[in-house]
C-alpha cells in the first residue's frame, strides 16, 4: 500500500513557482511542511518491507520495479537516474501490487507539475478551481493575428507546420494564468484524412467543398485500417504534441495539454452539408432518408476518432476532449438513436486503452444528453451557456450510480463569453461568483458556455482567469475553517 500511495504523498508543490523542479530533485522548502519527510520514509519503509518479505536479494520485485524499462524512461524524464533492469525471481511481492505500484510510480514521474486539472477531472480534490478555455488560442489575440502576418499564412496553412502550432498554443498561456494547454487545431482535420476536401474562403468560413453525396460515397471511405489511416495522413498534427510538451518545459509553464476530436456527428455534420451557414438540416435529412448509411459512417468515423486521440495521447496529450459542436443540429431522438452509442464506444475504447487518462466531453446545444454521457464513461461533462446549473447538477448527482468512474462526473463550463466582449472586470468577477456559487468550486474545470469568437477583450479574459483562481482559493479557505470550527466544537457537544 505504501508504494502505491507514496508517489501521491510526493506530488510536486501545486503553489510551486515555474522555476522550481519537482520534489523529488530539489523540494520547494516551506514552513511547517513534512510533506517531503513523510513521503521519503514511506518509500524507505515500503522497501525495507519488500526485502523483508522477499527473503532473498535476487527477489527484491520492487527494484526491479524501478528499473524496468517503461519506469526508467518516465523518471529520466524527469530527471531521476534510475539503474537498467535485471533479471530477477518471481519469488517474493505479488506481482499485481508490483503492477500497480509500477502504475502509480509512472504517472507520478509523469505528470505535470500544475496537475490541478487533471485533478479536478478526476474527482480528487484542489486548492482552487483549474480553468482553461474553448479557443484560447487564436483570433481574440493580437499575437495570434500578428502571427498570421508575419508568417503569411493562414489558419489552415498554420496547422501544417508543428513549429507553428507550438507557437500558437503557447501564446495564451503567456497572457494568461491558465491551468492547460490545448492542442490547436481544427475538428475537420479527420476528415480530411478521409479525402475530403476542407478549405477557407474568405469571409465564408471553413468549408468543405465536395461533401458526401450519398450511401455509396460512405460505403468508398475506407477506415479498414483506422491506425494506419492516422499515422499516414495525420503525422503533422501528432508530431505538433512533442513539440508543444518540449516549448512548455522549456518555458517552465509545466500544464497538462489537452488533446481533442470532434464527434461523430459534429464530422458528418460537415461531410454531408458542407458548411454551417448552408445545409443546416442536411444531417437530420440523412437520418430521415439514409438511417443506415448514417449509422455505418457514424461507426467509421468513431473508430477513426479513437485511433487519432489515442496516438494523441502516445504523443503527449495528458486528457481528452470530445467536442459535439453540432449538437444544436441533431434532434433528441436522433442523438439518442444514432450518435449516444457511438460516444459511448469512444469512451470505452480509449478508457480500455488510456485508463489514466481523464475523459472530457461538450454536448453544445444537446444538454439533454448529459446523463447519459455520464452513464457512458466519461469523467467530465461540459455545461453550454443554455444550461440550468443546479438542476444539471442535482439531475447528475441522482444519477452517479450509473456512472462507471464510480462517482458523479466532474463538470466544465459554463462562463458567458459575451461578458468578455461587453462587459467590465466588476461585471466579470461578480458572474465567476455566481458560477462558482451555483456549481461549487470542488469538481469543477471553469471553462465558458461556447468558445471565443474572437471579440473578446484581453483584458476581460485574464479577469475571468484570475478571478477564478481568486474566488474559488477563497471559498476552500473559508469551508476549510468551518470544517475546522465544527471539529472544535465536537468534543464540547460530546460533553
Amino acid at each position: 500500500h505504501l508504494l502505491v500511495f507514496a508517489p501521491h504523498l510526493l506530488r510536486p508543490d501545486p503553489y510551486q513557482q515555474p522555476n522550481d523542479t519537482m520534489i523529488l530533485t530539489r523540494p520547494r522548502r516551506r514552513s511547517g511542511s513534512l510533506a517531503p519527510v513523510v513521503a521519503a520514509a514511506a518509500l524507505a519503509c515500503a522497501v525495507v518491507m519488500v526485502v523483508a518479505r522477499s527473503g532473498r536479494s535476487e527477489g527484491l520485485q520492487a527494484s526491479a520495479m524501478m528499473r524496468s524499462p517503461s519506469v526508467s524512461t518516465s523518471f529520466a524524464a524527469s530527471g531521476l537516474s534510475v539503474a537498467p533492469r535485471r533479471a530477477s525471481s518471481s519469488a517474493g511481492c505479488p506481482s499485481s501490487y508490483i503492477q500497480t505500484a509500477r502504475k502509480a510510480l509512472a504517472t507520478y514521474a509523469q505528470s505535470p507539475a500544475n496537475d490541478l486539472l487533471l485533478r479536478a477531472a478526476r474527482g480528487e480534490k484542489t486548492e482552487r478551481t483549474p480553468v482553461w478555455l474553448f479557443r484560447q488560442a487564436g483570433r481574440h489575440l493580437p499575437e495570434y493575428n500578428q502571427y498570421k502576418k508575419d508568417t503569411g499564412k493562414n489558419f489552415l496553412q498554420l496547422l501544417d507546420d508543428p513549429k507553428d502550432v507550438a507557437e500558437v498554443t503557447m501564446q495564451p498561456l503567456r497572457r494568461y494564468d491558465v491551468d492547460a494547454a490545448i492542442l490547436f487545431s481544427d475538428i475537420l482535420v479527420v476528415p480530411e484524412a478521409l479525402d475530403i476536401q476542407v478549405e477557407m474562403p474568405g469571409g465564408k468560413g471553413i468549408m468543405v467543398t465536395n461533401p458526401l453525396q450519398g450511401p455509396a460515397d460512405v460505403e468508398k471511405l475506407d477506415t479498414s485500417n483506422p491506425a494506419q489511416l492516422v499515422k499516414d495522413r495525420l503525422p503533422h498534427v501528432l508530431a505538433a504534441l512533442p513539440e508543444i510538451k518540449a516549448s512548455l518545459k522549456k518555458e517552465n509553464r509545466d500544464v497538462p495539454l489537452i488533446g481533442f476530436s470532434a464527434a461523430p456527428f459534429t464530422l458528418m455534420f460537415y461531410m454531408v452539408g458542407g458548411n454551417t451557414r448552408y445545409n443546416e438540416t442536411m444531417g437530420e435529412q440523412w437520418f430521415e432518408k439514409h438511417p443506415e448509411a448514417c449509422d455505418l459512417l457514424l461507426s467509421k468515423l468513431s473508430d477513426v476518432i479513437v485511433e487519432y486521440m489515442s496516438q494523441q495521447v502516445e504523443q503527449g496529450a495528458d486528457l481528452l476532449q470530445v467536442f459535439e459542436a453540432m449538437g444544436s443540429y441533431i434532434s433528441e431522438p436522433n442523438f439518442n438513436k444514432f450518435e449516444m452509442k457511438h460516444l459511448k464506444n469512444i469512451a470505452t475504447k480509449l478508457k480500455e486503452r488510456h485508463p489514466d487518462v481523464p475523459l472530457m466531453v461538450f454536448a453544445r446545444g444537446a444538454q439533454y444528453a448529459n446523463r447519459g454521457l455520464q452513464e457512458a464513461g466519461y469523467d467530465v461533462v461540459t455545461l453550454d451557456t443554455e444550461a440550468d446549473r443546479k438542476s444539471e447538477v442535482a439531475g447528475l448527482e441522482a444519477e452517479k450510480s450509473k456512472a462507471p468512474i464510480g462517482r458523479r462526473v466532474s463538470l466544465q463550463g459554463n462562463f458567458d463569453p459575451k461578458f468578455l466582449q461587453e462587459g467590465t472586470p466588476e461585471t466579470v468577477r461578480s458572474e465567476v461568483q455566481q458560477m462558482l456559487q451555483d456549481l461549487g468550486q470542488q469538481n469543477l474545470i471553469a471553462n465558458l458556455g461556447e468558445g471565443l469568437s474572437g471579440k473578446e477583450d484581453p483584458a476581460l479574459v485574464k479577469a475571468f482567469v484570475d478571478a477564478v483562481h481568486e474566488f474559488s482559493e477563497q471559498m476552500n479557505h473559508a469551508t476549510a475553517e468551518t470544517a475546522a470550527a465544527a471539529a472544535a466544537e465536537a468534543p464540547h457537544a460530546a460533553i
